[in-house]
């Protein structure tokens, strides 16, 4: 089920609600996700100051995916970003991967 995020306080509430489903302690998932307790607790409740990196990692944990919905017209100034494989395009929609993929098939691993 999709459900649109506004806040903070509405993500965590999801996280919440994810994690009881599940029958999941708030120890047991932070140590799974490789995040403390406390900073679950404030995530749950909604604190402002979460650090993202570590809310996806949660996420992660929860098998909760996130996406975004940009502009089509935005799709070609995505940037590489830089994952735990290496520089990587940004997620795009399957048809427009193979044109940003292109030139990414003229680098070669040094042997």
């Amino acid at each position: 089920m999709q459900i649109p995020i506004h806040s903070v306080g509405a993500l965590g509430a999801a996280v919440r609600a994810v994690r009881k489903t599940r029958s999941l302690r708030q120890d047991d998932t932070a140590g799974g996700a490789g995040v403390g307790h406390v900073f679950l607790r404030e995530l749950e409740h909604g604190k402002e100051t979460v650090q993202f990196g570590l809310v996806l990692k949660v996420l992660e944990e929860l098998g909760i995916e996130v996406t975004i919905d940009i502009p089509d017209a935005a799709l070609d100034r995505l940037p590489m970003v830089n994952t735990s494989r290496g520089a990587q395009p940004a997620p795009l929609a399957p048809t427009r991967s193979a044109s940003i993929l292109a030139p990414l098939r003229r680098f070669k691993k040094a042997p």
